[in-house]
């Protein structure tokens, strides 16, 4: 096989790791194997799956595959952590891949009830442009997001009047080169998407589950 051949398909076996791992996350945590209470035990949690899938996709000696946890990056003046950095090298040089998660539960880890959903809202379009933002940046060269809750209303909502609903995050919620200002939690945002985007989400049990990367 040739040499640039067999790196293309590395990396689309990369790339399919990450949703292999979250597949098999969603169905542990959907299905109480897994208890998740907020986003730091999500990121652990799915870390491991993924660390050990990673074995089973590196079929040749030249290639190899590693998972690095808050990635510390330069990113416009300031310093940012990537929640997981998957990176792959092979004959074909070297391949990163950066992945956000979001986690939203209606109780807290410490029993409590909580409230600003629109924020969660806001931040999974945060996160989006963090990725686009990394990949301009030469940090990673594709990324995904991540994200999981357990509240039926954000994934279909009785309506969509308020302005958190700028922030769509609802099941097959379509939007590209956006620029969105709405402020949230009396914070001005300024928020810019280039990509094109559809938000599918999955249920498992009492969680939604959704898989996000925006396209060129």
């Amino acid at each position: 096989m040739p040499e640039v051949f067999r790196s293309e398909i590395f990396d689309r076996r990369l790339r399919k790791s990450i949703s292999v791992a979250w597949s098999i996350f969603m169905r542990k945590v959907g299905y109480g194997i897994i208890e998740i209470n907020k986003e730091a035990s999500m990121q652990l949690q799915y870390a491991y799956i993924l660390q050990q899938l990673l074995p089973l996709l590196t079929y040749y000696k030249q290639e190899e595959a590693k998972i690095e946890l808050e990635t510390g990056v330069p990113l416009n003046g300031s310093a940012k952590e990537i929640d997981l950095l998957l990176i792959g090298s092979s004959t074909g040089g070297v391949t990163k891949i950066a992945v956000e998660m979001k986690c939203y539960r209606t109780i807290t880890s410490s029993g409590g009830k909580r409230g600003a959903t629109d924020i969660f809202m806001k931040d999974v379009y945060e996160d989006l442009q963090l990725l686009e933002k990394y990949i301009e940046a030469g940090h990673a060269d594709r990324g995904v997001s991540l994200v999981m809750n357990d509240m039926k209303n954000l994934v279909i909502p009785r309506s969509k009047k308020a302005k958190c609903w700028n922030y769509d995050i609802s099941h097959s919620a379509k939007f590209n080169n956006i620029h969105l200002t709405t402020p949230i939690g009396g914070k001005e945002i300024d928020i810019t998407l280039h990509r094109k985007y559809e938000i599918l989400w999955e249920q498992h049990g009492k969680f939604w589950f959704t898989e996000i990367e925006g396209k060129e």
